[in-house]
């Protein structure tokens, strides 16, 4: 069998996969997302009274300037690194700038080690004002971890990063700065409309030259599906270093079907479709041990 007839199956295979993912997508989803709560995922605890107290809405007008939201499943050992470079650099912002303020919500979804301990923890460092944890009854998906947290934050601008801090936090200056530019004509940054997402594209070309001929087959045929269905304009859909407005998360994120890997790509549709303006800001990323991911969705989204 020659190159090009192997490329050809390959090829074959791949959009084959994809289109029966689309399809079962399609048949599984409701036409409205079910927002369904637990009792206990109402509430976070105080770690220093060990009261529990209810979690504010998304609805309610923002009492912070940031939100990061934080989405772990088995991420007691990865954690505290990236939780030591994220308030590090949070505490040292409220330094340089009196009126930021900011908390942290570490979402454990349905994790079975430590992780919700962990951030209990640095809840008792901090003060539950500055950092809260939800725990999840059950195992939602890193898009449903993300939303549950969403829905659940108090600042103006919200963020969402990954546990495993591959993108680290002083590359947050960069989307802030995107989405003001996104909104300076807004007198309230909060309720204007923007998203700006981190991006990878521009490590492709050097990561295109270290991966086999099927990955790369496997990740252009990614986004060519995405682009064809779904998202046009942005390179890089699934980098977890997000910001957005408060308007825009209650938005799109009370639209939000997907509770999976794919959660991005819903979201930016939804945000395209609505007018929302994105923009994609390249951030620094770096390789990180001990990811949750399968093989064939690494090999799509590397």
């Amino acid at each position: 069998m020659d190159l090009i007839t192997l490329l050809g199956y390959l090829i074959v295979i791949a959009v084959t996969a994809a289109l029966i993912l689309c399809m079962a997508i399609y048949v599984t989803s409701e036409t409205y997302p079910a927002n369904k709560v637990y009792k206990s995922e109402k509430n976070y605890i105080d770690a220093s009274t060990g009261k529990q107290h209810e979690f504010p809405s998304i609805i309610d007008a923002p009492t912070k300037s940031l939100s990061v939201v934080i989405p772990a499943y088995n991420e007691e050992k990865r954690l505290p690194v990236m939780l030591d470079e994220c308030l590090n650099y949070l505490e040292e912002r409220t330094k340089q700038v009196k009126s930021f303020t900011y908390e942290v919500i570490l979402v454990d979804d349905g994790s079975k080690d430590k992780t919700t301990q962990v951030g209990i923890n640095y809840a008792k460092d901090y003060g539950c004002d500055k950092i809260r944890v939800l725990t999840l009854e059950k195992n939602r998906g890193k898009g449903g971890a993300v939303k549950m947290g969403m829905l659940r934050s108090r600042g103006e601008l919200l963020l969402f990063a990954d546990a495993d801090g591959a993108t680290t936090f002083l590359e947050y200056s960069k989307l802030e700065a995107s989405i003001r530019n996104l909104c300076r004509e807004e007198s309230d940054l909060g309720e204007a409309l923007a998203v700006s997402c981190g991006s990878r594209a521009h490590l492709e070309e050097d990561s295109v030259a270290t991966r086999s001929v099927f990955r790369t087959i496997l990740m252009y045929g990614f986004h060519a599906l995405v682009w064809l269905f779904a998202v046009r304009g942005i390179r890089d859909t699934q980098c977890g270093f997000k910001l957005l407005t408060r308007r825009t998360s209650r938005i799109l994120f009370n639209s939000l079907h997907v509770e999976r890997w794919a959660f991005d790509v819903e979201m930016l549709h939804l945000a395209q479709h609505l007018g929302i303006p994105i923009d994609e800001v390249a951030v620094e990323w770096n390789e990180i041990e001990g990811t949750k991911m399968t093989p064939v969705l690494s090999w799509l989204l590397a």
